[in-house]
């Protein structure tokens, strides 16, 4: 599962909080879905899947460039867009659908690519005041999900807005509608795509309420409104709320992600004085850092804990998750087997 956050930033095309964990399923993309089969064979056990630099070189031997896109183009811009929508800049997000490609640019700029033409389809900015921050190619209903922000409000507030992917190859972007309208995602509010649950979880900074929303009509399920969560954790079928910190330890509660019902709550006790590192949620099990302290893993079923040498693990700064072989690997491409 691929869960991208989003949050609001005041500024236009910096500061983007996407916060992608890797899950056992389905990526966002056709890309996420490349490294996925990669890491997969990669650490297999199975014979038959593994390969050395040797059976790379040989696998790889053949690939070679075969179509190139270009998402600049200065005179295909409405004369009322943004002057920095008009400037060329780095790629930032590629999603593939199907027969179709989309590119999006650092600057804001999204374009949408034929794969059987080779040709630029559209661009996905429907105004010329609109800078889209992130893509999500929603399986369910054949759509694409952008999230923007205007400067008609100062980039201040999230809007997302879906357009079915049959209306983007017919060059009809518009043709889509906006999502979660009644919703504020000024900073620090935030929108998340759960990809495998099939799930949106939404933070309202105005109203301090997550919300989760089908991904598959949009509907929402269930509210949470609790002051004292301080980060919501998603994995299959759970998420893990994280409390304010009381009494020596962090309250953890374990809801399931369907209905939000309450699974398990208990806390974790921590050292005094020390900053938490981070908090992750990994299965049923919980990892949990402390500066200068050793990992703990921690067994939510039966309060177990297994302990990892801070000297085997540095704080790393963003984890991969590889439900499927039981591992974790951080940002410093190391392996641990849990």
């Amino acid at each position: 599962m691929d869960g991208r956050r989003i949050s609001a930033s005041p500024r236009p095309c910096f500061g983007r909080r996407v916060v992608a964990k890797k899950r056992p399923r389905g990526g966002l993309d056709g890309f996420v879905n490349s490294v996925k089969k990669l890491q997969r064979r990669e650490i297999s056990s199975k014979r038959d899947r593994s390969f050395s630099m040797s059976d790379a070189q040989e696998r790889f031997r053949n690939i070679s460039l075969q179509e190139e896109y270009d998402t600049h183009d200065p005179k295909g811009y409405c004369p009322m867009s943004l002057p920095f929508l008009k400037k060329r800049s780095k790629i930032i997000e590629i999603v593939a659908a199907r027969d179709i490609v989309f590119a999006l640019a650092q600057s804001g700029v999204c374009a949408a690519f034929s794969r059987e033409s080779n040709e630029r389809i559209c661009f996905l900015n429907v105004c010329p005041d609109e800078v889209i921050r992130s893509l999500f190619y929603n399986k369910n209903n054949e759509s694409l999900i952008t999230v923007s922000v205007y400067a008609s409000d100062n980039f201040s507030s999230l809007k997302c807005r879906t357009s079915r992917i049959e209306y983007i190859r017919r060059g009809k972007p518009d043709a889509g509608f906006p999502l979660f309208e009644s919703e504020s995602f000024k900073w620090p509010g935030f929108v998340e795509f759960d990809d495998v649950n099939g799930k949106v979880l939404t933070y309202s900074a105005q109203d301090s309420i997550y919300k989760v929303f089908d991904l598959k009509n949009y509907t929402m399920l269930y509210s949470i409104s609790d002051k004292n969560v301080q980060e919501i954790k998603i994995s299959p079928g759970i998420m893990l709320l994280i409390l304010t910190k009381a009494h020596g330890g962090v309250p953890l509660k374990i809801l399931s992600i369907e209905d939000g019902t309450v699974l398990k709550s208990f806390s974790h006790l921590l050292h005094k004085n020390k900053k938490v590192d981070f908090i992750e949620q990994f299965n049923e099990k919980l990892l949990v850092k402390q500066e200068n302290e050793n990992l703990q893993i921690v067994d939510v079923r039966n309060t177990e804990i297994t302990e990892v040498s801070r000297t085997e693990l540095m704080t790393p700064s963003a984890f991969i998750f590889l439900y499927e072989n039981q591992l974790f690997q951080d940002s410093l491409d190391r392996l641990v087997g849990l």
